[in-house]
């Protein structure tokens, strides 16, 4: 793939559908629940998952409520590094890219609600895990696939080295 399209696939096309569907669901839940309120169509599904109307002016999982202006310049900084990473390095792991492109879409929705909102607008509650949304979904799957492409890369690598390199043999040694 050349580099145009790769990069108009991986962060512009990828991220704006992962955008796109973060802030359509988060719309429809601020639309249809009140703060707190919880649905679920399928009864059977209620007691391990609902949907639930929260929000979270903290990071991940509600850490550090309250973070402020830290918490709008720190996704700047990440999604410029993700978007000139990109530019400037020549993967060859369509995983790499792949990751990089949920966590950049997954921080561009979470940014665009502490931007008009002050706080990140969450719904999905599974069990006692704290309440996420899409975007945290995103990230999330996009930081194991990045350590996943990177420990793959990696072997690869290596195991290359290792078939490049001359066997010495036993009996050629005196």
């Amino acid at each position: 793939m050349n580099k145009t399209a790769r990069y108009l696939i991986y962060i512009v096309i990828l991220p704006a559908v992962i955008v796109l569907l973060d802030q359509w669901t988060k719309s429809w839940v601020r639309a249809n629940l009140a703060m707190g309120e919880t649905y679920m169509p399928w009864k059977w599904l209620e007691p391990y998952a609902t949907i639930t109307h929260w929000y979270n002016r903290g990071v991940a999982f509600g850490m550090f409520q309250g973070g402020g202006t830290i918490f709008i310049l720190l996704p700047i900084i990440i999604m410029l590094g993700i978007i000139i990473y990109f530019s400037k390095v020549e993967t060859r792991s369509w995983l790499v890219d792949l990751a990089l492109s949920f966590e950049l879409g997954g921080a561009l929705g979470n940014f665009i609600d502490r931007v008009r909102l002050g706080h990140v607008t969450d719904f999905i509650a599974v069990g006692k895990f704290p309440v996420f949304n899409v975007a945290d979904s995103f990230v999330t799957v996009g930081v194991v696939l990045l350590i996943l492409g990177v420990w793959l890369e990696d072997k690869r690598e290596k195991q290359a080295a290792l078939a490049e390199k001359p066997i010495e043999s036993p009996a050629n040694t005196e």
